[in-house]
Formats: C-alpha cells, structure tokens, sequence
C-alpha cells in the first residue's frame, strides 16, 4: 500500500525498516487525518506466510466500536476484497456479530465495489480496493480497464493501476 500511497502524494518515503521510515508514514497519516488499522485483531497460522487464506482462528477488531467513537469517520477503505478472509469479508461476518441490523447496501458493483450502511443514524461508505499484494496482479490482469490501458502503454503495470484506483478514494 505504502509504494502506491507514495506515488500519489510524492512522499518520498524511505522503504527501510527505521524509526525515520515509521515517522514519515505516521506523520503523513495524522496530516490527512486518514487512520489505518486491520479488521483482524489476531489471528493463528500453520506456515508463516502473509497470505489472508493463511489465517485461522481469526479474532475481529470491534471496528463498530471504533466507528462509534470517532464520528467523523465517514469512509472505510479496505485493501481487498470479499474473498475469503479478505477485509470486505472480515467486515461482513463482524457486522452479524451486532444486534443491530446494520445492512451494506450496494452502490457499485463494479471494481472497486462500494457500499453504504447506516450506523446510529450516520451514512458510512465501504470501498473495497485491489489488494496491494503481489497475489492481487493476477486479477488486475484479467480487469478489461486494466488490459486497456496496458495496450495504450506497455509500460503501464499494476502498481499504476492501483495508483489510478486509489488516487479516487484517497
């Protein structure tokens, strides 16, 4: 996510493992106002690996909870999709753990797919954007707009796609 968010706010950020590196990430994020967090809390794994298929056992972050108390949140972007153990996936199952019958109503299907739901009289947005991982190429290679473009210019690849994705919604 980093090299994409990089590129479309020229960030110039170090890709090490530093304390400068972490700053830099961190003071971009609380300039924008914009927090990050996963939807699993923690989770077990048989292979150490950082594939979502991989995890087990998963134990949900109450983001509901994190909603309530920051009300000026008003738009929830998930690097990935509803594919198992995916963040929109993750999302859904944690919305069945309320009582209150919060329902994602579907604004667009198309990728990135969008909804809304109605928390405590508040209209939130989802938006569930490609995946930043490596495993995610091989559906933005099968995307029509994707093929589009890399046709216009060989040297358009994935990262530049997540780049105009993103850029929308960031």
């Amino acid at each position: 996510m980093w090299i994409v968010l990089d590129k479309i706010f020229d960030l110039n950020l170090k890709f090490e493992n530093t304390v400068e590196a972490v700053q830099q990430r961190k003071t971009f994020l609380i300039e924008r106002g914009i927090g990050i967090c996963d939807m699993v809390e923690s989770s077990k794994r048989k292979k150490i690996d950082a594939s979502d298929l991989g995890m087990q056992e998963a134990e949900l972050r109450n983001l509901i909870e994190i909603l309530r108390e920051n009300k000026k949140i008003d738009t929830l972007l998930f690097t990935g999709g509803n594919s198992k153990n995916g963040p929109e996936y993750f999302f859904r199952r944690h919305l069945r753990d309320f009582e209150d019958d919060i329902r994602l109503k579907v604004i667009s299907n198309e990728v990135p797919r969008v909804h809304q739901f109605v928390l405590d009289g508040r209209l939130i947005n989802t938006v569930s954007l490609t995946a930043p991982s490596g495993s995610a190429n091989r559906a933005i290679g099968s995307m029509e707009l994707y093929k589009q473009l890399k046709q216009k210019d060989k040297d358009f690849n994935t990262i530049d796609f997540r780049v105009l994705q993103y850029k929308e919604w960031f």
